[in-house]
């Protein structure tokens, strides 16, 4: 078993020190002098597009050495680091080649089992990030509307010093901290340490706005809030069910293993209000009115529960309150309901549901498309209860595949800078902060002392709304001072709604400080003049060059919740510092520097001290037991990175006896990444979960059940597993709760612990025991799960509605539907704010909105870009891609409004905006629909914000953001937006 760290491999220095160096050198002496960007697209033939503005695009030319390096000439030292893209969550390895320490080619893991050595466009062009030409290069502030260089030192003095200040005049809840989906697992963690030791719950990140309706909904039917399955797995479905997923864009390396599939007769579903590229290769595919998700799932339930399809037996051992749906689907989403409200005919609707029930195991993927509603929340529990119906959950080739955005929102989610939890999703109870106290070797009274009165157990605002805690009257806040000061670490403003409003709030903040590799559209919003009477004249504005992820080490978890270590491929570029260096060096100025890295070794970067990110990565390990993030050391991790090839394709396990040459650990019966929950110390040697809640499986191969976390009964119904319902080997055979000190007692256990795992499990349960002893005996000895054995809830009692509803957006174009599917009534307080609904709903259809503008506004992916874009629209190569923000709007709405393919348009919503864009006419919308991608940013309302970046720093490609139109709306259980479904018009320009 591996319990020391190692060092790092793969440098390779004199001849004949392989045959992939050698040729490596052999190509790049021969190709780095003489190919650059023009000299190859003179070659190719190829011309610049006519939108890349000659200003803008400073052609790629011979890569510079780094500082007092010689130019590469394939002479010198050459290294190959392995990595991972940093853009979507599907985890793609690369391996970069570097030569004296300058990152000169890239190729992709042939050997990986997730990418097959594949890459999209964005994948393909990651080595740009190790040149940066439009990168934020050193600290600036933002001095009479102008970005002004300033050095480390005082850039992070002042911030310390002002944050002191509104900590001091109101307190830790003023300052409000926007953590990144793009952290490493080390950074996301680390971050929400810093904050609670700042003394806030007031932090949050990307995941609120993507899929944070997809792991509440998740999480109270069947436990964990995360992806079933995986990518790989797919290859095992029979169908395949895609709903509010353009996984082509999106996910487009996730498509091969769909593609493989297919190869193999999988039928492929595809239900969209878009006919996308990936409904392209569907078999069948199904156009519902956006926001109508729940309306077309229960109409399939419909059929099924008609026709007797159902999984009877898994039903009665395994799900709670099935009998309770079937009750109201038969009842309300007869086949006249489902057409009228999502406009599919009930031959469709049949069709599918025949198809699911003829081809099981089946699987179901989703996206943003569904979660991104204001009842998302119900919409992910009703593709749940779907696939519970059909005893999918828990098998190989089904489950629920969610496709999660970022390289490591899954992680961030999981370890990260949450308003209502600590890392783990242990919450925010007494309990949960005594736990952390320990694990972080700290006075649990000290961290509380940090806290405003009763504010530590309090979740925090979410990220979606950081707006209103700024704007919303004081006295209708349930926190004491309104926001004054925001840190964007890593995040993109226009990946949120309301920007008009977003722009209102930052010109009011007291500080506002962006910390990035790039500027984002943040600092150009808050340079943009705005309206006199909103702008704070005390306002303080900085900018601080983060370094990329390329640029130091960690670990980051993939959608299918594989861990994989990321090696440093350069150092960091420019003036950039890591983002955990930067919360150290913060810390220090702020006093508690010593007890956020207590338990962490330091090491010199450029000369200063950064944290060890294995340490940090330890200490998580030390912790987070909930969802098994204990097993998944260092040295484990590395290792499965430098074995890629001993893992199979479709089932990620280890290919028969394989040990690691150098460490000698031994891989056999590991699944690669060793998928959470990975549970025990890394001494047990837990394989992984690959999927989840798998009877079939022993507990120690990766095998489970659902998780009992909501009681053992219900209104005198027990929530247990029926008796015969277990995993494989257990020795428990029926439903059991949670395991604690008690459970372990009770069954004549708890003296398989040592004496020392006595002391440290006496009174403690599997979740706050730091030996990991109650584990080994309840999973090694009697393979049992520590989360005991339940039934998943179709059925739940902790959400305003029990069983999914469909509900109108508070935006729409049918009044009439929206008088008979309302949505919620206003709510006084959620996380911290008041929120509307009814009152705003009704407001407009009294206003006629739907007259004004008649058609429904909904966004999404391209594959050329990703999230906000700013990263992706700074590289040449992609920018070059995909030159124009554009509406896709269909032929007769296009013709009614004399709009032809190609003309300038402007979009128009109920908030005010207007946004100008070019004019794509096609039927892959409906003729009431129209489609905008969400990347784009760096023009507002007409102009073009380029001066308003720091110079050199902004975008190649820019264009109108769509979520400056957007309007508001958010889920009742997640405050996450809605984008997907809200209404405007088009008019010719």
């Amino acid at each position: 078993m591996l319990l020391k760290r190692t060092s790092d491999r793969r440098t390779a220095q004199a001849a004949g020190d392989g045959v992939l160096i050698d040729r490596l050198r052999h190509g790049l002496a021969r190709a780095l002098p003489t190919v650059d960007r023009r000299a190859f697209l003179r070659r190719s033939g190829l011309g610049l597009g006519v939108g890349l503005a000659a200003t803008q695009l400073t052609l790629v030319q011979r890569a510079k050495a780094a500082e007092g390096k010689p130019v590469p000439t394939g002479q010198g030292k050459v290294e190959v680091k392995r990595t991972v893209c940093t853009h979507c969550s599907v985890g793609c390895a690369i391996d970069a080649v570097v030569e004296n320490g300058v990152w000169v080619r890239q190729e992709p893991v042939f050997d990986s089992p997730i990418n097959l050595g594949a890459h999209c466009a964005k994948g393909a062009s990651i080595r740009e990030h190790g040149h940066g030409e439009y990168r934020l290069r050193y600290p600036m502030k933002l001095v009479n509307g102008k970005y002004q260089r300033i050095s480390w030192e005082q850039a992070l003095d002042e911030i310390a010093a002002k944050m002191k200040q509104l900590r001091d005049e109101s307190g830790p809840d003023a300052l409000y901290f926007i953590g990144s989906s793009k952290h490493s697992n080390e950074q996301a963690y680390l971050l929400r340490k810093f904050v609670s030791f700042w003394g806030t719950n007031n932090c949050d990140h990307q995941a609120r706005i993507c899929h944070s309706t997809t792991v509440a909904g998740v999480a109270n039917t069947w436990g964990y809030g995360a992806m079933t399955n995986s990518y790989n797995d797919m290859q095992n479905s029979k169908v395949a069910l895609y709903i509010g997923s353009n996984a082509a864009e999106a996910h487009p390396v996730s498509m091969l293993h769909m593609l493989h599939a297919k190869e193999l007769g999988c039928k492929m579903i595809v239900v969209d209000p878009r006919f996308t590229r990936t409904a392209a290769k569907a078999d069948e595919y199904v156009r519902i009115r956006s926001g109508t998700d729940i309306p077309f799932l229960f109409g399939v339930l419909y059929h099924i529960f008609k026709n007797g399809w159902e999984d009877k037996q898994y039903i009665h051992d395994r799900v709670y309150g099935m009998d309770k749906v079937r009750e109201e689907v038969l009842a309300k989403w007869t086949p006249d309901k489902v057409e009228e409200a999502c406009g599919v005919k009930e031959e469709q609707v049949f069709k599918v549901a025949k198809m699911l029930h003829e081809n099981r195991p089946g699987t179901i993927v989703w996206c943003m498309g569904q979660t991104q509603h204001t009842i998302g929340n119900a919409m992910v529990r009703a593709s749940c209860i779907l696939q519970l119906a059909l005893g999918n959950i828990g098998v190989s080739g089904g489950g629920a595949n969610i496709f999660r955005g970022h390289d490591n929102v899954q992680g961030a989610t999981d370890v990260g800078p949450n308003p209502d939890s600590l890392p783990g999703y242990y919450g925010l109870a007494a309990g949960a902060w005594k736990h952390f106290a320990t694990v972080w070797g700290v006075d649990y009274e000290w961290i509380k002392s940090r806290y405003a009165e009763g504010m530590m157990e309090k979740p925090g605002i979410t990220v979606s709304r950081w707006i209103d805690g700024v704007l919303e009257k004081n006295e209708l806040i349930d926190q004491g001072p309104n926001l004054r000061g925001v840190f964007f670490w890593g995040h993109a403003p226009n990946s949120q709604t309301r920007g008009l409003e977003m722009k209102k709030a930052m010109d009011k903040l007291d500080l506002l400080v962006v910390i990035d590799p790039y500027p984002s559209a943040t600092a150009a919003m808050a340079a943009m003049p705005g309206k006199p009477e909103d702008l704070n004249p005390n306002r303080a504005v900085y900018l601080l060059p983060a370094a990329t992820q390329f640029e130091t080490s960690g670990s980051c978890t993939a959608s299918n919740r594989s861990i994989q270590w990321r090696e440093k491929v350069i150092e960091p570029l420019w003036d950039s510092r890591t983002d955990h260096m930067i919360m150290y060096q913060l810390a220090q100025r702020l006093g508690f520097a010593n007890e956020l890295c207590k338990n962490y070794k330091m090491q010199k970067v450029k000369g200063m001290d950064e944290p060890v990110p294995e340490d940090i990565l330890r200490e998580i390990n030390r912790g987070v037991w909930t969802i098994g993030y204990t097993g998944q050391s260092p040295e484990r991790i590395k290792a499965h990175m430098r074995n890629m090839h001993a893992f199979d394709v479709k089932t990620l396990k280890c290919k028969g006896k394989v040990i690691d040459k150098e460490t000698g650990y031994d891989l056999t019966g590991d699944y690669f990444g060793l998928p959470w929950p990975c549970y025990g110390t890394p001494e047990l040697k837990h394989p992984g979960s690959p999927n989840l809640y798998d009877t079939s499986k022993h507990v120690m191969e990766g095998g489970g059940n659902f998780r009992a976390n909501f009681g053992v009964e219900r209104d005198g119904v027990s929530l247990l597993a029926e008796d015969g319902s277990h995993s494989k080997g257990a020795d428990i055979t029926t439903g059991y709760p949670e395991l604690d000190h008690i459970l372990l007692k009770k069954l004549g256990w708890w003296d398989e612990l040592t004496e020392e795992e006595k002391k440290a499990a006496e009174g403690k349960n599997w979740k706050t025991d730091l030996s990991g002893g109650m584990i080994r005996v309840f999973m090694k000895n009697h393979g049992c799960h520590p989360f005991g054995n339940a039934k998943a809830r179709a059925v739940v009692w902790n959400f305003p509605d029990p069983i999914p509803q469909h509900r109108e957006p508070i935006y729409g174009n049918r009044p009439d539907l929206i008088a008979k599917y309302p949505t919620h009534d206003d709510q006084k307080n959620r996380w911290r704010l008041p929120i509307l609904y009814m009152t705003l709903q009704q407001k407009n259809v009294e206003d006629k909105l739907h007259e004004k503008f008649p058609l429904v506004m909904t966004s999404g992916r391209l594959v050329e870009y990703e999230g906000g874009g700013e990263e992706t629209r700074s590289n040449p190569w992609l920018a070059e891609l995909q030159q124009e923000m554009f509406v896709e709007i269909h032929p007769a709405a296009a013709a009614q409004r004399g709009i032809r393919n190609g003309d300038r348009v402007w979009v128009t919503t109920p908030t005010g905006a207007r946004i100008n864009v070019q004019a794509l006419v096609t039927p892959r919308v409906a003729e009431d629909h129209v489609f905008l991608p969400f990347h784009f940013s760096g023009r507002w309302q007409g102009q073009d914000m380029l001066a308003y970046y720091p110079q050199g720093a902004a975008p190649v490609v820019r264009g109108e953001a769509v979520n400056t139109a957007t309007t508001y709306g958010y889920d009742i259980v997640t405050m996450m937006q809605e984008t997907k479904t809200t209404i405007c018009n088009v008019e010719r320009a």
